[in-house]
């Protein structure tokens, strides 16, 4: 059995992003109106959840940043540094915690870890579920093999969405699927199957470049 899905979807450029100096303050977080509208994205997950370690982390960066998105691009390019993207390291199972104790997992971990770190902070995040589009310089026309991807989203006034797997700005290679709290929202494929267990089944996705 073959199920096949086509979407003709519209992505844009990267946005401008926040100066360093920029956006909402700490306080303005901490303001009860806005704890309240963002509580959901505030709160830990089964996937997002910290130890002491990481929630040690997670406060010695928000204390030498006056602002929380300097605090939020600080913590992506720590991340970045410290957890190999490595294929295959861990499943869709994996929570932050043990993509950070292995120090490598995929962008799903990275976002996870992001993602928890940015809650603990205050600072409110949500996880996005997608495709991302492998090639910059792909011709229109040109079908490539695309990838499942994740990447992150927090807000400090207005909402930044930056991919810390790759340390880029979201922009119109990126393809949005969903926005939840974790992986466990809003995954890119989601079914059961029944059957015998040596049929095997697999996914593919191709990504084409309209203009």
């Amino acid at each position: 059995m073959t199920v096949t899905a086509t979407s003709t979807v519209e992505t844009l450029p990267p946005g401008d992003l926040i100066e360093p100096g920029g956006g909402a303050d700490w306080a303005e977080l901490a303001v009860p109106d806005n704890v309240d509208r963002w509580y959901e994205l505030l709160l830990p997950t089964p996937r997002t959840a910290l130890d002491e370690d990481l929630t040690a982390l997670a406060e010695s960066v928000r204390g030498v940043h006056t602002t929380p998105h300097a605090a939020a691009m600080a913590l992506c390019e720590q991340i970045r540094a410290e957890v190999a993207y490595t294929a295959g390291a861990t499943g869709v199972q994996t929570d932050a915690v043990q993509a950070w104790r292995q120090r490598q997992g995929v962008c799903q971990d990275i976002s996870h870890l992001v993602v928890g770190l940015l809650r603990s902070m205050g600072i409110p995040a949500r996880y996005v579920s997608g495709y991302l589009h492998p090639s910059p310089s792909a011709e229109i026309g040109d079908d490539v093999v695309g990838q499942s991807h994740a990447w992150v989203e927090w807000w400090v006034g207005r909402w930044t969405a930056y991919d810390p797997t790759n340390g880029v700005q979201v922009g119109a290679r990126h393809v949005v699927v969903g926005r939840g709290r974790e992986y466990g929202d809003v995954p890119p494929l989601k079914g059961v199957y029944s059957g015998p267990a040596n049929t095997g089944q697999s996914v593919e996705v191709t990504i084409t470049r309209l203009r």
